[in-house]
Parts: structure tokens; C-alpha cells; sequence
């Protein structure tokens, strides 16, 4: 395994990210256990969470499984670095939700106790909130970090402006402020390109990318197709983006056995090749699923392949950061 510092701060993380999203709702507990000892044994030392994942409000299904795998003891709190996410409706009362400084306390307390932890290594703003001004944010987040509940602060889903305007506020309190961004990345969504990496990278934040795969698109589906497996890209939303990129992913899948790569290890190979990223989210349902992935790692793009998949999968404008990308 591979490990580089998150953003700016010393920590060190693994270039892939456990996902857990599936623990619950996709994939059993024990299989769940399987899965986090498996990424374990590869090194993979970075998981990330959510109080809201496994979809049952206030429940923090995934939360809790992961808390009972932590409870197994043999080290493994101390080899993992764990980041969960507030943000997202945890009741049905108007307080339940957002990012005030009570709900950002009330639900930290809550996800240590389901994650049967003392400390968050890296506690994550889900979604930026408009009607909470960052003097509250930061009071709150200052006072679980001097606590000790919570290491490192990240965001997630921001906009490029967002970014900079909590650093210009954590500033002015000379705290830390993000250390992280975990957005939507990967070849088919590339618009982080414009403003947020620049501005993650100006601030020494680490880019997390979420969906590497786009739903299972870029994970070879039209062969799994053919050889008549389960895939992901087959059924709702992700049948959709199929049907209009079709041509676009059978000459991506060609471009990829001509490398001689899995089109997933391709897809996450790339990722790890782009400026600011420092660990794409693989969100394995099985073991197997888990070991594939490491594959990305072996994957070394020369600047003919990544030429070749500017042109299949084009940048925003011109490429690179605005204006420029739009703009003369």
C-alpha cells in the first residue's frame, strides 16, 4: 500500500479509501467485518463514513457496525483513520439536522457512542449550510477539538468559494480550519476541476473523490454485460448516463484492454494521477470486490493514455481551472 499525508497536516492515509456506504443496506455485518479486516491486511488504513449511512433516520446503521467491529479490539482502532460526516437529517424535529453549533455537538456525541470510539480523526461537514454563519461552525468544531472528540475537520459536496470563504473565517481564529474536500470525481464528472481542486489545493486541503466509478459506469460494465454478471450501471439513474454515454464507455473499455488494465483500475489509477487527490472512496460490497481494487495502484499512465482519455472524456471548457477553461 501506498500512504501520503492528508492535505497539508501530517497525518498519513492510504491512497484508497474505505467506503462503507454498502455496510447495512448492501452488505451484511459480517461481511462487513470481512471487509474492513481484508482492507486492514492490505494496509488500507483510511475509512469513511457517515452518521446518516444505512438510511434509517437517527438510526446510524453503518455507524454502529463499524463501532462493533471496532469493539473486537486486536489494534484496530489504533491502525484506522476514521472520518464520519455531520450534516444530514438524524429526526424529525427542526434541530435534528444542519450545522448548528448544537447539532454538531449533540451529533458528534452521538456518532462516537455508536462508533464506540473517544476520538474522530476526521469529522466532516456533509454539505455546506446557507444559514449558519462560520463564527458558529468553527466555535463548534474548536471546542470538540480542544475536547479531544474530534482531530482533523473536513468538508464535503463544497463549492470552491466555500472552501476559501471557512478558511478566511478559521483564519481570523487561528484555527486549523479543513484539512479535506471529499466531492464527486471521477472521468464522466469533471467540473471539480474548475474552481474546488484549485482552491483545495491553494488552502492545502486533500482531495477525497466519491463515486471514482460513477455509479459502476467506468468499472468495465458493458463486458459484464456481455458476460451476463450483475452491474451496477444496468438499472435506474446509472442506466440512464449508460444510455448516453454508451458509445463513449465501449471506447473506453477497448482503450482499457488495449492497456492490458480492468477499466475500474483505470478509472481509480487516474484519479490518483490528478493534482490535489489524495485518495479516491472505493466502496466495495464483498472481499473480492475490495482485492480488485488494489489493482488501480499497479496503473501507470503515460501522457499518450492520458492524452487519449482527455479526448473520451473531455475536461470542462479548456481544461484546468476558470476562467481560463472557459475564458481567453
Amino acid at each position: 500500500m501506498e500512504y501520503t499525508n492528508l492535505g497539508r497536516t501530517g497525518l498519513s492515509v492510504s491512497r484508497l479509501c474505505l467506503g462503507t456506504m454498502n455496510f447495512g443496506p448492501q452488505t451484511s455485518e459480517p461481511d462487513s467485518y470481512a471487509i474492513m479486516d481484508r482492507a486492514l491486511e492490505h494496509g488500507i488504513n483510511f475509512f469513511d463514513t457517515a452518521n446518516v449511512y444505512g438510511w434509517q433516520t437517527g438510526e446510524g446503521v453503518t455507524e454502529q457496525i463499524i463501532g462493533r467491529w471496532l469493539a473486537q479490539g486486536d489494534g484496530r482502532r489504533d491502525k484506522v483513520v476514521l472520518a464520519t460526516k455531520v450534516y444530514g437529517k438524524m429526526g424529525e424535529w427542526p434541530n435534528d439536522q444542519g450545522l448548528s453549533a448544537r447539532h454538531i455537538i449533540r451529533a458528534c456525541e452521538e456518532s462516537l457512542r455508536r462508533l464506540q470510539t473517544d476520538t474522530i480523526d476526521l469529522y466532516q461537514m456533509h454539505h455546506i449550510s446557507r444559514t449558519t454563519p462560520w463564527e458558529e461552525i468553527w466555535q463548534a468544531m474548536e471546542t470538540l477539538v480542544a475536547q479531544g472528540k474530534v482531530l482533523y475537520v473536513g468538508s464535503s459536496n463544497f463549492a470552491g468559494w466555500h472552501i476559501s470563504v471557512a478558511q478566511e473565517a478559521a483564519g481570523r481564529r487561528n484555527f486549523l480550519g479543513l484539512v479535506s474536500e471529499q466531492c464527486i470525481y471521477n472521468l464522466l464528472t469533471r467540473h471539480v476541476e474548475l474552481e474546488v481542486v484549485p482552491a483545495a489545493q491553494h488552502h492545502g486541503l486533500g482531495i477525497i473523490p466519491w463515486s471514482p466509478l460513477h455509479g459502476g459506469l467506468l468499472s468495465g460494465v458493458l463486458r459484464k454485460m456481455a458476460e451476463g454478471g450483475a452491474a451496477r450501471g444496468t438499472s435506474g439513474r446509472a442506466a440512464d448516463a449508460l444510455a448516453e454515454h454508451r458509445s463513449t464507455i465501449e471506447a473506453y473499455e477497448k482503450f482499457c484492454a488495449d492497456l492490458g488494465h480492468d477499466p475500474a483500475d483505470v478509472a481509480l489509477g487516474w484519479l490518483l494521477a490528478r493534482p490535489g487527490v489524495t485518495a479516491p472512496i472505493i466502496g466495495p460490497r464483498t472481499t473480492e470486490q475490495l482485492d480488485r481494487s488494489l489493482g488501480a495502484l499497479t496503473v501507470d499512465l503515460d501522457e499518450a493514455a492520458l492524452k487519449r482519455l482527455d479526448e473520451l472524456f473531455p475536461p470542462v471548457g479548456n481544461g484546468g481551472p476558470g476562467p481560463e477553461a472557459w475564458a481567453w
